[in-house]
């Protein structure tokens, strides 16, 4: 496949990951395998994004020694598309997913297979010791043909960005899972603060990904690729001027309201403690008497 080819974008939908994580709790809990191996289900959009709506297991082994010994049962995958075209027809194969955090020399063996149902298979690696709170815990790649020194034609893995999102009804099953893990009717302010933190530190370390990337252009390390420049121009354009005296009257008013808020009820919880504090006070009079 040509560069030109390559889609711009890759959407996971969290059922895909959560049937990931589902696939490799049963796998590992039975066998020592290391990493296992599913089918991603989903459409090409018509700007080429791919969107991942859903997966399933495949029976997959290698020899953790020698890893071009592989299996992976495609009459499996075959048996069980067709059963799954019964249920949904819209979804078809686009790729394939393997947990672990980074890709093993014989993935490119097995991306071979996957030409075989799509054109451009996606290769999605998810992570499922993923701990960062700042990162998403998935990575996807598409082959690429190359012409290697030697003058033979070569296929790589290329990234592509990817990022999670959810449909309604997604969003609503996934706020039910977590209602085991923490209380969403009581989230706390301090809970919500966090997540404003945790946004702001994953922008700085975005930002950091950027100044980095930029030194090492500078010293000549690296060569500039002119659409992330164009990438990087276009988000500075849409900073706003916070020179300019309507937007600093708009953050004046913002701020003024919030503390005019707090203000308020600072004065109210006094006044209902002094209130309080009066009333017990007649109480204890009224016991003395």
């Amino acid at each position: 496949m040509s560069n030109m080819n390559k889609p711009p974008l890759v959407i996971i939908h969290p059922l895909v990951l959560i049937s990931v994580v589902d696939h490799y709790n049963r796998i590992i809990s039975k066998t020592q395998q290391p990493r296992v191996v599913g089918a991603l289900l989903g459409e090409r959009k018509a700007d080429g994004v791919i969107d991942i709506t859903n997966s399933y297991a495949l029976p997959f082994e290698e020899d953790p020694k020698d890893q071009n010994i592989w299996y992976l049962d495609h009459i499996y995958n075959e048996t069980l598309f067709e059963l799954h075209r019964k249920i949904n027809i819209n979804e078809k194969i686009v790729g394939w997913y393997s947990t672990g955090s980074r890709f093993k020399p014989n993935d490119i063996q097995i991306n071979q297979i996957f030409y075989k149902y799509t054109t451009t298979p996606i290769f999605v690696i998810i992570d499922v010791h993923q701990f960062d709170p700042l990162s998403l815990p998935t990575e996807a790649y598409t082959s690429v043909d190359e012409i290697s020194k030697s003058g033979e034609m070569i296929q790589n893995f290329v990234h592509i960005p990817s990022t999670v999102q959810a449909f309604e009804p997604e969003e609503i099953g996934v706020e039910q899972l977590l209602r085991e893990i923490n209380n969403v009717d009581t989230q706390s302010l301090s809970a919500k603060a966090e997540q404003k933190i945790n946004g702001v530190k994953g922008m700085n370390k975005k930002i950091a990904q950027i100044q980095q990337y930029l030194t090492l252009i500078q010293q000549g390390k690296v060569k500039p690729n002119q659409l992330i420049i164009n990438n990087l121009q276009e988000i500075l354009n849409y900073l706003p001027n916070l020179g300019s005296q309507e937007v600093v009257q708009a953050f004046t008013t913002k701020n003024n309201d919030n503390m005019l808020t707090i203000y308020l009820a600072s004065l109210m919880r006094s006044i209902i403690a002094y209130h309080n504090l009066i009333n017990n006070q007649v109480q204890q009079e009224k016991k003395v008497k």
